[in-house]
This record gives structure tokens, C-alpha cells and sequence, in this order.
């Protein structure tokens, strides 16, 4: 909070003071400026102390800017390693329209924080180590159908943050923090069974997402359209 920089007169008028007192403001305020206070009478000096304490309050100092959804650090991490298995699918040479489990799963968590965007602070983020369980059990049943899987490939969970922690540092935990080194276990999803598989992983994301997470306790939003996706509706 500062002090005015041009008297504020006006705003006394409007304020419902007298013309005669929003004069003598005025001219007491430009004398203040040019003498300094020390040289008022004391009754002038609680006039403008009144005044001014009539006035609304100047904020100077900016609040920062709100952080967008997508540079949270939690959306950032899941999208860090969405990128690592994007990157990883491509060297495993792929039959057309073969996708991984995990990259579905993140995927579709992506798409619940877009929906309903929750505030993504510590309370959220605590909470949100409540999806790890929610992910494995998914890829668990997933997995427990040999119709659903095409192929198994290996992709190391660990590598994508030691590797960042080596180049830049990083404090992104693992994403599969409870789960041993030795498993690479990635399973990669028939075409057949991709679009109800994708139904389904996004069907007990959102539930997940929506009820795990603090800052999303009261919302009333539904679920979202099948159709939804944060591109189309910017």
C-alpha cells in the first residue's frame, strides 16, 4: 500500500464531503507535498489523517500471476513421463494402432485435471499418491485378459527421473514409487481392444480424480462428454 502520488479530491466529492473541505484537502495535500507535514497545525494534520483514512486503500504491489493448470509441478510430472513413453513406443516398432496400458491410463488422468481442474497444491498433490494404487490395479485387470494384450515390452519406470536428476536435478518422485527396479513390465494393448479399454481406464480415472482430490470436494460438474478434450473447448 502507498500514498497518493496526485491528490485525490475527486473521490472525497464523490465520497459525499463538502466542497469547502475537499478544497481545503486539496490544498493541504499539495502544502504536505512541497513543505512536508512538520510544518502543518496539528488540526491540519488530523484533517488530512481523516481524509485520507476516508479514502479507498491504494494496492501497489501485483499479486503474481495464477499458475495455468499445465505448469503445475504434478501435471508437468505426469506429462514428463507420458512423453518418455511417447518417445520409448517409438523405438519398440509397433503394429498400427498398438498403444501401451500406461500411457493410456496417464492420458486419461491428463484429461480429468483438464476437465475438472482442481488446484493442484500440496493437499491435492498428497492426496493424489492415492492414484498410484488406483493406476496398478487397472493395469492389473487389464493385463489378466490375454484377448486385451497384444505384446509385452520392456520399459524402465526409473530411468525417465534418474536421468533427470543426473542432467538438471529433480525432486519428481517415481511414478511407480512401491514397485521393484527389476519390473519393466509394459504392456502394449490390441487394436481390437483399444477404444473399450480407453472407455474404461477413463470411466474410473475421472471417479478417481474427482474424489481423491481435496481441492475437488465440492465441485458439480459431471462427468465429462466422450467427446471432451481441453483443445476443443479453449
Amino acid at each position: 500500500m502507498a500514498k497518493e502520488s496526485t491528490p485525490r479530491a475527486e473521490e472525497l466529492k464523490a465520497l459525499g464531503w463538502s466542497n469547502d473541505d475537499v478544497s481545503r484537502y486539496a490544498e493541504l495535500w499539495d502544502y504536505r507535498q512541497r513543505w512536508g507535514a512538520i510544518n502543518l497545525e496539528r488540526e491540519d494534520r488530523l484533517f488530512l489523517r481523516k481524509a485520507e483514512a476516508a479514502l479507498p486503500k491504494i494496492i501497489t504491489s501485483k499479486s503474481a500471476p495464477k499458475k495455468a493448470l499445465q505448469e503445475k509441478s504434478y501435471y508437468r510430472w505426469l506429462k514428463f513421463y507420458l512423453d518418455s513413453m511417447n518417445k520409448a513406443e517409438i523405438d519398440f516398432n509397433l503394429k498400427k494402432g498398438e498403444r501401451g496400458v500406461w500411457p493410456i491410463l496417464i492420458e486419461e488422468e491428463l484429461r480429468a485435471l483438464d476437465y475438472y481442474e482442481p488446484v493442484l497444491g500440496l493437499p491435492d498433490t498428497i492426496k493424489a499418491k492415492g492414484l498410484d494404487s488406483v493406476r496398478e490395479e487397472i493395469v492389473k485387470n487389464i493385463s489378466a485378459v490375454n484377448a486385451n494384450i497384444a505384446n509385452e515390452k520392456n520399459f524402465d519406470f526409473h530411468a525417465p527421473i534418474n536421468d533427470l536428476k543426473a542432467s538438471e536435478g529433480s525432486k519428481w518422485r517415481f511414478l511407480r514409487e512401491g514397485v521393484q527396479l527389476e519390473d519393466h513390465s509394459y504392456p502394449i494393448l490390441s487394436l481390437n481392444s483399444l477404444e473399450s479399454i480407453r472407455k474404461d481406464v477413463r470411466a474410473q480415472l475421472v471417479v478417481a480424480v474427482r474424489d481423491l482430490l481435496p481441492s475437488l470436494a465440492d465441485t458439480q460438474k459431471p462427468e465429462p462428454p466422450d467427446d471432451w478434450s481441453r483443445i476443443e473447448s479453449e
